[in-house]
């Protein structure tokens, strides 16, 4: 199996080779790089080569690495049924810079581009309806993002009162902000706020 994806690295190589920056493997994968403005070409070639036939694109997701200049990575999985095989394609781009959609090239990227805009706040410029997918549409930040708080910003409930979805900043009990890093097992030096009933 390695030795064919190897072959399909090296006909990419060959064939677009303006448009792919390399191949890896890792634990018995390959990933092919490809330049960001190339991504539909790429991917189109390896849904129709005869030698490919990558006909699924199985999930779009991102990684953010905020140390770079081009944080996130934007990551194509591919499935090949004539072949048996699996194919990861990568592309690199930062937070301004649009990834080109390729909801032209597989129709299932739609949903797919949309929940990665949603969660990483990374743009796919000729997508045909970029919005919030998972989050509500007044959210604010991309929970995926390496940067976002932990808790969020805001706090969302329903307000008996008012008979309405209410939106509140988020207020942690300073005494929940304290960690002792211990295990359940070996106990706290101190009483959480609710258990000093369990001692009487």
């Amino acid at each position: 199996m390695e030795e064919t994806l190897k072959e399909i690295g090296e006909l990419l190589a060959a064939e677009l080779p303006h448009e792919v920056i390399g191949y890896e493997f890792h634990c018995g994968q390959m990933t092919v790089n490809a330049r960001a403005d190339s991504i539909r070409k790429v991917l189109t070639f390896l849904r129709d080569n005869q030698n490919c036939l990558f006909k699924l694109l199985m999930d779009v997701t991102a990684v953010d690495h905020p140390e770079r200049s081009q944080r996130f990575d934007v990551i194509y999985n591919l499935l090949s049924i004539r072949h048996n095989l699996r194919l990861r394609v990568r592309t690199m781009t930062d937070e301004e810079t649009p990834v080109p959609s390729v909801t032209g090239v597989f129709s299932s990227a739609g949903w797919l581009e949309r929940e990665v805009w949603d969660m990483f706040g990374i743009m796919f410029s000729g997508h045909p309806d970029l919005r919030r997918m998972l989050s509500d549409y007044g959210f604010e930040g991309h929970p995926l993002r390496k940067d976002f708080p932990l808790t969020g910003y805001v706090e969302v409930r329903y307000d008996d009162e008012l008979k309405r979805i209410v939106y509140e900043p988020v207020k942690l009990v300073q005494d929940f902000r304290s960690f002792d890093f211990l295990s359940p097992w070996e106990g706290t030096d101190y009483v959480l706020p609710g258990d000093e009933k369990a001692e009487g």
